[in-house]
């Protein structure tokens, strides 16, 4: 069976850190594409971090560029979103997806997707 888990979610206070674990099961993790999302109550959900497994490369939303760092553990099929200095804006449920290909910027589009972990950020 396929999935994917996230954790590490919670309230943090502004300025504060998180960490976020996805862990895959299933599939060939090492060939996939994994992707954090996230939606903010009354928002669209947007993609925040993406790493290519297939060709090593990452990206980053402009909004969490040198706040956040996606990484991964191969020997433990997880993906890891470092979340440093975070913001109230931050707040809003985190997802993990994953694709065979490549990173998307939509949620939608990827092979594999979990259920979220909620982020809250006091002020």
């Amino acid at each position: 069976e396929v999935q994917l888990v996230e954790s590490g979610g919670g309230l943090v206070q502004a300025g504060g850190s998180l960490r976020l674990s996805c862990v895959a099961s299933g599939f060939a993790f090492d060939d996939y594409a994994i992707a954090w999302f996230r939606q903010a109550p009354g928002k669209e959900r947007e993609g925040v971090s993406c790493k290519n497994h297939n060709d090593g490369r990452t990206s980053y939303a402009d909004s969490v560029k040198g706040r956040f760092t996606i990484s991964s553990d191969f020997a433990k099929k997880r993906v890891y979103l470092q979340m440093n200095s975070l913001k109230p804006e931050d707040t809003a449920v985190y997802y993990c997806a994953a694709d065979r290909e490549h990173c998307s910027y939509y949620f939608d589009e990827y092979d594999y997707r979990g259920q979220g972990t909620q982020v809250t950020v006091s002020s």
